[in-house]
């Protein structure tokens, strides 16, 4: 079997640049392993780590709950508390829209589930965020149209089963 190759330490600025490339490509996965070059060499490089988080996020639909898990392990090594709270809910957003292509039963419930787990990511980025910097907003605002757009986003009913006294 062969061996990974290490970077040099000059390549990880081209690299990243490479990495966000094949995220616009459709590539995540390519993304991905340049992240993960680059971590091997800089553990703490918060560029790839924003990075690698949302190649595994464009991943949802291939992978749902294991990209979705690698990703969730990722944001845990970032440094800024802005920066947990707003890819928490990237991925969570994301995890809703992956979840509603799947089409499957119960999928809006699910759906709506990750949307207000992606609101409570996203409020707390918006308590937290720097002078001029309202991604946090314009990722809230549009996890707001996508349920206005979407009527079947819903909580699920409350369990009414009963079990069948004799």
């Amino acid at each position: 079997m062969a061996e990974l190759k290490n970077l040099s330490k000059e390549a990880i600025p081209d690299a990243l640049d490479k990495a966000v490339r094949y995220r616009l490509l459709n590539e995540p996965d390519q993304a991905e392993s340049i992240c993960l070059d680059v971590l091997e060499i800089e553990p703490k490089n918060q560029k790839a780590l924003i990075n690698l988080v949302l190649a595994l996020a464009d991943q949802l639909e291939q992978r749902l709950s294991a990209a979705a898990n690698e990703a969730t392990d990722v944001i845990k090594r970032l440094d800024d508390d802005y920066d947990k709270a707003y890819y928490s809910g990237i991925v969570c957003e994301r995890r809703a829209r992956a979840i509603l292509r799947l089409n499957t039963p119960g999928c809006h419930h699910a759906a709506y589930d990750w949307y207000q787990e992606a609101f409570r990511q996203y409020e707390k980025a918006i308590d937290l965020r720097r002078p001029g910097s309202d991604d946090a907003i314009l990722r809230w605002n549009s996890c707001v149209r996508a349920l206005d757009r979407n009527p079947r986003l819903e909580p699920a009913p409350a369990d009414t089963f009963e079990p069948f006294l004799e």
